[in-house]
Parts: C-alpha cells; structure tokens; sequence
C-alpha cells in the first residue's frame, strides 16, 4: 500500500503504483482535466510519472505557483520542435527558458517572422 500525502497534510493510500495523472483521476475528473503536472517530493514531474513508493504529492493547475514554469517548459519543447521542421539544421540546446527576442534569429543567422 503506497501512501501519498497531499498538501493540506491528509494521507491518500493506493493499492499499487499509479500515474499522478490516474492518481488525479481517482480523486475526480475535474482536478484531472485540470492538472499541468505534479510535485512529488518537492521535485516537478510530468503526469506520467509513476508514484512506485510513498510520496509527499502536489497537483500542479493553472492556480499553482509553478504552473506558468512547467506552461513555458511545455511551451519551449513545442517552439523547438517547430524551428527543427521549419530550419532542420538548428540544434537544439538544454538550458531554462529564455525570452527569445533575437536570440533564436542570432542562432540560426537569418529572421524568423
């Protein structure tokens, strides 16, 4: 039995390993629809991290002071993925988001827009 403590201190106990996205589910379809991702143990994850062992769980939705982080997070994978297809030569690099201004135009040596 897996215990998950939520944030108002209440312990929610699961039966085998589960998904933060099946774990939202389970609590009601409307904070699933809602959610972004999850905080385990004060660490962020997407909601198809799986909850194998006990856990200190948050819920991460449009109202939690993370959400605008994991939106631009999300948000960055998308705008890399579509300058790949648009200038296949470009090279995607790991590092936090960042305003983009010119520096996507820098990088590529010619004017997106």
């Amino acid at each position: 039995m897996l215990n998950i403590t939520l944030p108002d201190g209440s312990i929610r106990q699961a039966p085998a390993a589960l998904s933060i996205a099946e774990f939202a589910t389970s609590i009601g379809p409307g904070l699933a629809k809602a959610a972004l991702a999850g905080k385990v143990d004060g660490q962020l994850v997407d909601l198809s991290y799986v909850i194998a062992r006990d856990v200190k769980l948050e819920i991460v939705t449009d109202k939690h002071a993370d959400a605008l982080d994991v939106i631009r997070h999300s948000t960055a994978h998308l705008l890399a993925q579509a300058v790949q297809r648009l200038y296949p030569e470009t090279q995607v690099t790991i590092g936090p988001v960042i305003v983009i201004d010119p520096t996507i135009d820098s990088l590529l040596g010619t004017t997106i827009g």
